[in-house]
């Protein structure tokens, strides 16, 4: 079990290729490694004496499976000297056909997902815009309401009126002699202060007289 914290750093990337080696199997860091102390020859020279070393010790000795290691291994190195760039080319077509299908599925992934953004982004405006089309459509529906009121105001008069000019019809004729009284009475209030003759007097005093009695027949035949 890991008891230890986990370390929040990048993680380094893998490389994509394998690094240089010597003679098939030596890495070139371990000759880079030896290069300031031994110099460029030494580290063969350092080989070989190990070989040597070992043999003459009888550490390893040599036999019929030494020889069938030999064997199989200039078998393995006449291979991949022979086909080794044509396995590595097919090898890395195939990687990169992998990479690029992965890549493609990422790329669809991520434009779905972008064109899902802006869906929901277009989603949340038109939200926004159908709250203000409530509000408008509440004002509209206001105005409406008391215009419908009003037209229902002014028919409801039409129809009064109407019928009191259809019941009534000598109600405009009674308001016209009302009218005619009223100036009637003024006219006579402004002869009886002004200075007549007594003759002109009488005669408008008789005229006022049948006017009197000829708006009082005419307001009882109305």
């Amino acid at each position: 079990l890991h008891t230890s914290n986990q370390s929040h750093a990048p993680v380094p990337r893998l490389p994509e290729t394998g690094g240089k080696v010597r003679l098939g199997f030596v890495p070139e860091e371990l000759f880079q490694f030896l290069y300031p102390k031994i110099g460029v020859i030494l580290p063969f020279a350092l080989g070989r004496g190990l070989l040597t070393y070992l043999l003459s010790k009888e550490l390893y000795i040599i036999n019929n499976e030494t020889f069938a290691g030999l064997s199989m291994a200039a078998i393995l190195i006449y291979i991949i000297k022979k086909y080794g760039k044509d396995v590595a080319a097919y090898a890395d077509k195939l990687n990169d056909e992998l990479i690029e299908s992965v890549n493609s599925v990422r790329d669809v992934t991520i434009n779905n997902l972008t064109k899902a953004i802006e869906n929901e982004k277009k989603e949340q405006w038109c939200v926004e815009g159908r709250n203000m089309l409530f509000d408008a459509k509440k004002v509209v529906s206001a105005m409406l309401f008391k215009l419908q009121s009003l037209n229902r105001l002014n028919l409801a008069f039409l129809k009064v009126k109407r019928r009191l000019d259809t019941s009534s019809p000598g109600l405009n004729s009674f308001h016209g002699l009302v009218l005619a009284s009223l100036v009637i009475s003024k006219r006579r209030r402004s002869v009886l202060h002004s200075e007549l003759p007594r003759k002109d007097k009488d005669t408008i005093a008789k005229c006022i007289a049948d006017l009197k009695v000829l708006s009082k027949t005419a307001q009882a035949r109305a």
